[in-house]
């Protein structure tokens, strides 16, 4: 290890920067929120730098400059005068940092993911730089912004839990328990003050099993790139998961390696298990004090029946959070190359479900016809040639485009056209495999010029 990791406390110390071009501005721009008192000395001062500085000298670099500096900060366009910096610095043991000159350095600048108070820092010792940015970013997609706000409230209480908590093995129980469950969701979900009623409410109880949450996630239409960062921060620390049919594999391959999984998929009357003891196990697996993880096709509010798991959980008083996924009307549109509206070709979308709770395939069709309006049929394979024909019979031309997607966004994705005349003659002579999505109107045209996805 060439550098050791330190975090220095700069509020009310004076800093020096030696330079004052953009470089110069840049490492101001940083040092300036640590809290440092900013002296900058330079025979040209951005405008802008002049401004964040406390004291400018706008003259050549003098070795006095050095003196009541805590840091110095070397950014020149001059070699010399940046090794000069460095040599009177580290006589006198002040930290620098010069600029693209890590052999100069006793200091280095690392790449920072800021959730202050939480500050993640990383650095290649002045190595591969870019490398170390780039794995900053990575770093900023797993965090997410609210665990700024998360480690604020652990600082409300901390003095609290260790008056309360002497032992130190349970402070670190209650603490881990703190930021892997329901209090931390409750931050992360915007809801600060519960989160804290929570985690007073649950200092009092520590010791007995915390309440169980249920989390109901949206997967998406089927490729593992399209979760969202919520959704994958849920599903890995969920105890239990049930999934349905239209979850790809890949995607509850990505829970928690040790959770439970149970398999709860429906086909056309045909149930693994009925809705209402989906809704019943929620409920049981959450009173047991379990963090259950419901995962869900597309997006669990668009046909998903979300709305009734919710209802159930909500008369328990069981706390919930819902996690919004692609539905499949876009995500597969995107991926067929197929826009669901265009200023040319379609106003409106409308989504229709191709099946009823009775089975049937009852709709109000007059009002499926309008022009300028796109149609996306969720579950419409078996109905295919029922939709097809009623369209027609209630005004729409035999000659509409129709496009049947199967398996989108996924390795098996298939794309079948047609219009509303033929495709049903058409895909009786494919093996087509669910889930499937149905879109109609005139933009399917334009999927000859836009397909960009190939598998």
């Amino acid at each position: 290890m060439e550098f050791l990791p330190l975090f220095h406390n700069l509020k009310g110390r004076a800093v020096l920067i030696v330079g004052g071009g953009t470089i110069a501005l840049r490492k101001a721009r940083l040092i300036a929120q640590s809290g440092a008192v900013l002296h900058v000395v330079a025979p040209q001062i951005e405008p802008e730098l002049e401004a964040l500085a406390e004291h400018c000298r706008p003259r050549a670099y003098q070795a006095s400059d050095l003196n009541g500096m805590s840091l110095i900060v070397a950014c020149t366009n001059d070699l010399k005068v940046n090794a000069q910096v460095s040599h009177d610095a580290q006589a006198l043991g002040i930290p620098v940092n010069v600029v693209d000159a890590p052999a100069l350095c006793s200091a280095i600048f690392p790449a920072i993911v800021d959730r202050s108070p939480l500050i993640v820092a990383v650095s290649s010792g002045g190595d591969a730089p870019v490398l170390a940015r780039l794995v900053r970013a990575r770093i900023e997609t797993w965090i997410p912004a609210a665990y700024g706000r998360l480690a604020g409230l652990a600082k409300r209480f901390r003095s609290t839990v260790k008056e309360r908590l002497q032992d130190a093995r349970q402070r670190r129980l209650f603490w881990e328990e703190v930021f892997q469950g329901p209090i931390a969701e409750q931050v992360l979900a915007g809801q600060d003050d519960k989160a804290a009623a929570h985690l007073a409410e649950r200092l009092d109880t520590f010791g007995s099993p915390a309440q169980g949450e249920v989390y109901l996630v949206g997967a998406g239409p089927g490729d593992p790139d399209l979760l969202t960062f919520r959704a994958l921060r849920l599903m890995q620390q969920a105890d239990v998961v049930l999934y349905d049919r239209l979850v790809a594999p890949a995607i509850v391959e990505l829970c928690r390696r040790d959770a439970e999984r149970v398999y709860v998929g429906k086909q056309r009357d045909q149930h693994a298990l009925p809705q209402g003891q989906i809704n019943q196990q929620l409920v049981d697996l959450a009173l047991s004090g379990k963090r259950v993880l419901r995962l869900k096709g597309g997006d669990p509010f668009i046909f998903g029946r979300g709305g009734e798991e919710i209802e159930e959980l909500a008369a328990h008083g069981i706390p919930f959070q819902v996690v919004p996924g692609i539905t499949a009307a876009s995500g597969c549109a995107a991926y067929a190359g197929i826009p669901l509206t265009h200023r040319d070709h379609a106003q409106s979308v409308r989504f229709v479900t191709g099946h009823l709770k009775d089975g049937s395939c009852d709709l109000p069709w007059q009002d499926l016809v309008a022009p300028g309006q796109t149609l996306v049929f969720y579950m419409g394979l078996v109905g295919l040639p029922i939709i097809c024909r009623e369209l027609i019979a209630h005004g729409r031309s035999a000659q509409t485009p129709i496009a049947l997607v199967q398996q989108g966004t996924t390795e098996n994705q298939q794309v079948f056209t047609g219009t509303l005349g033929d495709m049903p003659e058409r895909i009786a002579s494919e093996q087509v495999q669910a889930p499937t999505l149905l879109i109609v109107g005139e933009v399917v045209t334009l999927r000859d010029k836009l397909a960009w996805f190939k598998v």
